[in-house]
């Protein structure tokens, strides 16, 4: 696996990110052809609409499922961090991070851990800001 950095380190699944977000887009289209080209046909217009809401609840599927697993990860990485922090510390996070900040931190190894999430808090850094303060980058390899 290529070495992970702020740069590199958001992650795309090529089959699902981009061939597939594409060909429900397109079936979602075609359904819209057929549905409008069906209209004044009643008896292929029930099938044709049938087809069209299966593809919009394919669309509502595809983002969910994404949107549910990142849920999950965010919890897991806040509780992680937390551990961590505890480890290290003898203390909890800081309350006044909030769980974009928390995911920001995962990426600082142990040595720059304690201090940045210190700054973080004391400043409100963004995610963003966070990840670009880490100095030597601690890769995290099982993402969804």
């Amino acid at each position: 696996m290529p070495e992970q950095n702020y740069k590199t380190h958001r992650r795309f699944v090529p089959l699902y990110h981009f061939v597939l977000s594409l060909m429900i887009l397109a079936g979602l289209i075609g359904s819209l052809v057929n549905l409008y080209k069906t209209f004044s046909d009643p008896h292929v217009h029930y099938s044709a609409a049938l087809v069209t809401l299966t593809f919009i609840c394919l669309i509502l599927v595809f983002f969910y499922e994404r949107t549910f697993a990142l849920k999950a990860q965010d919890r897991a990485i806040r509780a992680e961090e937390n551990l961590r922090h505890y480890a290290m510390t003898g203390s909890l996070l800081d309350p006044r991070l909030d769980t974009r900040q928390i995911i920001g931190l995962r990426f600082a190894p142990d040595e720059e851990f304690v201090e940045l999430a210190k700054r973080a808090a004391d400043e409100s850094l963004s995610e963003d800001a966070i990840k670009r303060a880490v100095k030597n980058w601690k890769a995290d390899d099982y993402r969804a």
